[in-house]
């Protein structure tokens, strides 16, 4: 990330209201010195005058402070925002990713901030998310997997992040889990047993995580999970036996 280009001047200090171009606004109380100004070197007295004068932040798309551009992006019409060139820093370009319309993203896909592109992620729309499946960050794609269409989410199921394997186990619907059923990493694996159809919840009945084996043995078919009464894990013995015992009990009745 860019190094921070931050006025060497002290933030405490007030800016000088006799030499600042806006100085017909301090008496109409339209800023206060050290609170609502323009030209001080702080985000929050920033954001307040364009927020209460926000016919100034057109004028400083272009200002040297990359804080006052990007509060400045916050506040200015759309139209100048189209207008301007692509800023050089990050912060102004994820304020600018983030007003302008989603089918107006597409020199913001492949930017070099990771959070330029988290923003596009989250906002384009979810048929054109493709564009994003592979990008270089794990965040990012953490972002598209929690968006893309349930067609396109099994391209994903074998990524390289293992939280964004867990995200695609969420999603995927029940009867597309098996894909995911011998994934490496066992948290994955979990998610996958808890949320399977029941009769492929059976074939992780024997996995090598002891949780898994639970999680499948709550909802795989009876015939399956009697085998498992011997597990070496006291959890998964006490949840089989519970369900057996339940499934006899109800026959009784």
């Amino acid at each position: 990330m860019p190094e921070r280009r931050i006025d060497p001047s002290p933030l405490s200090v007030p800016a000088d209201c006799t030499a600042c171009p806006h100085r017909a606004l301090l008496a109409e109380g339209h800023c206060v010195p050290g609170d609502i100004c323009l030209m001080a070197n702080s985000g929050r007295q920033i954001d307040r005058f364009l927020r209460r004068n926000p016919q100034f932040a057109e004028s400083n798309l272009a200002d040297g402070f990359w804080e006052r551009r990007a509060i400045a992006a916050r506040h200015a019409p759309l139209e100048a925002l189209r207008a301007m060139p692509r800023d050089g820093d990050e912060v102004v370009r994820r304020v600018v990713a983030s007003r302008l319309p989603v089918d107006e993203l597409d020199d913001y896909l492949h930017d070099s901030d990771r959070e330029v592109r988290m923003t596009v992620a989250n906002r384009l729309a979810p048929e054109r998310l493709s564009a994003l499946v592979g990008d270089v960050d794990y965040l990012v794609r953490l972002q598209v997997a929690k968006r893309l269409p349930h067609g396109q989410l099994p391209r994903m199921a074998q990524d390289d992040d293992r939280e964004v394997r867990k995200e695609v186990a969420r999603r995927l619907p029940p009867f597309a889990l098996g894909r995911m059923a011998r994934d490496e990493d066992a948290e994955v694996r979990r998610i996958v047993a808890e949320r399977m159809l029941p009769d492929d919840a059976a074939k992780m009945l024997h996995d090598t995580d002891w949780v898994v084996r639970l999680l499948a043995a709550q909802h795989a078919p009876l015939e399956a999970i009697a085998e498992l009464v011997d597990d070496a894990e006291p959890d998964v013995r006490a949840a089989v036996r519970q369900r057996l015992n339940d499934f006899l009990n109800e026959e009784q009745e």
